[in-house]
């Protein structure tokens, strides 16, 4: 009787054993997929449908002259990084010799959202920079410095100086705006608004956009 006891014990172990292993097989399976599912983490990027450039020329004090001011707008309902076919309007007024305040604002329409405020807020992970061959390059015209910083003292570029050379008359150029978020401020070269070599320094591109300069 032991022995018959014995006998069933041993022939069960292995039928245990089996049912084990086919209870465990599709748990691995699925902690593997689950694995394999895992979303790669993304920086979240601002959604931009109008960007408006506001120039208002300046007085030989530095001071901004009333009346002067005029704007010149980028849209696309879908998000001007997103869309297909973003209106871009040309910097047509600006004359040779003089200063301008350049004042960038920022909005998101499908959100009902002013990004203006979220980027100054946000100061120490988004900057501007500016390119284009009217800023960049041997046939370049115009000059620009930032005006704002971040709380750390870094620039941010919603706010700047654009210069325009005593030669620039009847010149014409690209002048490409582009905000960077989430970037290193502290990468050598980052705080240079005509830095070429702005994707090393990390981070994605909320807005990359380019408008057409005519000087006067």
């Amino acid at each position: 009787m032991n022995f018959d006891i014995h006998s069933k014990q041993k022939r069960m172990k292995p039928l245990n054993f089996k049912l084990s292993m086919t209870l465990l097989l599709p748990l691995a399976l699925l902690m593997s997929a689950c694995e394999k599912d895992d979303p790669v983490p993304e920086i979240d990027q601002e959604v931009i449908t109008e960007v408006t450039l506001l120039f208002t020329e300046l007085n030989e004090a530095g001071s901004p002259i009333s009346g002067s001011s005029f704007e010149v707008i980028a849209k696309d309902a879908e998000g001007i990084s997103l869309g297909s076919s973003p209106e871009i309007g040309a910097i047509n007024s600006l004359e040779a010799g003089k200063n301008y305040q350049l004042q960038i604002s920022l909005y998101n329409d499908i959100a009902d959202e002013d990004i203006t405020e979220e980027v100054y807020e946000a100061g120490e992970e988004h900057q501007f920079y500016f390119l284009g061959s009217s800023l960049v390059g041997n046939s370049s015209f115009l000059t620009y410095s930032y005006e704002d910083e971040d709380a750390n003292g870094k620039p941010i570029g919603l706010h700047g100086t654009l210069t325009v050379q005593e030669t620039a008359s009847n010149s014409t150029g690209t002048f490409r705006i582009i905000l960077r978020h989430d970037l290193n401020k502290d990468f050598g070269g980052a705080d240079e608004p005509n830095f070429l070599n702005f994707e090393s320094a990390g981070g994605e591109s909320d807005l990359d956009i380019t408008f057409q300069v005519n000087i006067r």
